[in-house]
């Protein structure tokens, strides 16, 4: 009779140990939505090449949506406040496309551009880093400001 017992509360510890291993909440399958829209860019990186102080900071970055329902971006967000960027608001039709403006502040002192633009949207690639690469110099033929 001890043996039993004995067996029998062996086999109910293992048991529950067995149970206790398995409590991990089970994360549910993402399904892909195969109408989902799909955010395209003609480049995701912009070279300013070398830029003047003060020079023209401005650029676009030009996308398509090459999915099959429409594309909504909910936000545009740059790396620092010297990078302002706008982007349109009203949902891009399939087949449709856009710009997202770009202003790049090129004041003050001369410097390396390495910034970045994180866009959110619904597509199915949902956030994409857009980069700003080039290079800030000091003009000596420019007029110093004071």
């Amino acid at each position: 009779m001890k043996k039993l017992f004995s067996v029998l509360i062996l086999a109910t510890i293992a048991f529950t140990s067995v149970i206790g291993q398995n409590t991990q909440p089970v994360e549910p399958v993402k399904q892909d939505n195969p109408n989902a829209p799909v955010i395209k860019f003609e480049s995701e990186v912009h070279n300013y090449g070398k830029v003047p102080i003060n020079g023209d900071g401005s650029c676009q970055f030009k996308f398509t949506n090459t999915g099959k329902e429409p594309l909504i971006l909910s936000n545009v967000k740059a790396s620092c406040g010297c990078t302002v960027p706008s982007w349109p608001k009203e949902p891009i039709p399939p087949g449709g496309s856009g710009v997202i403006d770009v202003k790049y502040t090129t004041m003050n002192r001369a410097h390396t551009i390495n910034k970045s633009i994180t866009v959110f949207s619904n597509a199915s690639n949902n956030t994409v880093i857009l980069r700003l690469e080039g290079e800030v110099y000091e003009d000596p033929a420019a007029p110093k400001t004071e």
